[in-house]
């Protein structure tokens, strides 16, 4: 089979296609024909050294994908061979991800894909959505689960809802019921963000952010969905409710952040700190079900449609993927690996 790997870290130029032997499933895992690989930022990061020393002698990069079962190992119930799949966190603690013709995971790390839905629906959900979930779900006042409704009341402000994660929590929370609101930096993001269900959008670039936010949720915002806390925890903080959630995901913009004591004791608000690979089992088992729920319903979705551009690249351009997501490529980046 082919797959592509790398022994050492570096740009996307340590990268390479090879043949390898497929591997059979053991005991509560199961083989997976992969159809399409997502690519995410941390793919970029792991490769490029941005998160250690390679854990393995060789790495194939991927936590994303979608595909059909294709043989099963002892002790597994609830998946048989013929199934179609989607994966999260393929690569994690494990050396093969799912840039490659056949992975075997365990079987924890698979949820079945709608009837339905599309490959690469199955491919872009994994990392984003997943973190969009989490962000939306670790409120005082809850909930804890994600299905229409449950979001009713309140409001979430989604900061980059042009972004990967942007885009999921967008999805997400107007599935549930949510009022949305989502910063862009343009009136081509704020297209996609209107696409993916925000019902409102504020240019960041064009007046007080603030302003305009409160301008919209006179009372405050429930949730926020930051993606660059060093750049906009201030604004988060004047528009934030009481007893409301700042869930922070990612680093753009500045890897510090300060704060103000006294003008952050007066939120009664919490940070809530979102990294997927120590959440647990149990958190990462109900985002998989919520979403596909989502999926099911035909509320989630990929591609220009639901504001996620797909872009598509062969197994042998793996390398151009990397750069495309590294390079800040607006919507999701998908290796191609198979026909359907």
């Amino acid at each position: 089979m082919r797959a592509v790997v790398y022994t050492e870290t570096g740009d996307s130029s340590v990268l390479e296609v090879v043949e390898r032997e497929a591997t059979e499933p053991g005991p509560g895992e199961v083989r997976v024909r992969i159809v399409r690989a997502g690519v995410n930022p941390t793919d970029w990061k792991f490769r490029a050294g941005g998160m250690g020393e390679l854990a393995f002698p060789e790495v194939v990069p991927g936590q994303d994908g979608s595909g059909v079962v294709d043989a099963v190992g002892p002790d597994v119930d609830g998946l048989a061979v013929g199934d179609r799949v989607w994966t999260m966190l393929a690569q994690h603690r494990r050396p093969g991800g799912t840039a490659q013709e056949l992975v075997v995971l365990p079987v924890g790390h698979l949820t079945t894909l709608p009837e339905g839905a599309s490959y690469d629906v199955g491919a872009s959900l994994g990392v984003p959505a997943i973190t969009a979930h989490r962000a939306l779900t670790t409120s005082e006042d809850g909930p804890d689960r994600l299905a229409p409704g449950a979001l009713s009341g309140r409001t979430v402000l989604v900061a980059g809802g042009a972004g990967a994660v942007g885009n999921a929590a967008i999805q997400l929370a107007r599935w549930a019921g949510a009022t949305v609101i989502a910063t862009v930096s343009s009136d081509d993001k704020a297209r996609l963000a209107t696409a993916a269900g925000a019902h409102h959008t504020v240019n960041y670039r064009g007046g007080d952010t603030a302003d305009a936010v409160r301008a919209l949720a006179p009372d405050g915002v429930d949730i926020v969905v930051e993606v660059a806390p060093a750049q906009n925890l201030k604004l988060d903080l004047r528009v934030i409710k009481p007893r409301g959630t700042i869930a922070i995901y990612a680093n753009n913009g500045g890897d510090e952040v300060s704060i103000s004591v006294r003008e952050t004791f007066s939120t009664n608000a919490r940070f809530q700190w979102v990294l997927l690979y120590t959440v647990g089992e149990a958190a990462l088992r109900a985002a998989a079900d919520d979403i596909t729920a989502a999926v099911a319903d035909g509320a989630y979705g990929a591609g220009e449609d639901h504001g996620l551009p797909l872009h598509h690249y062969p197994l042998e351009q793996t390398a151009e993927a990397h750069a495309a997501v590294e390079d800040g490529a607006v919507g999701k980046v998908l290796i191609d690996l198979s026909d359907a």
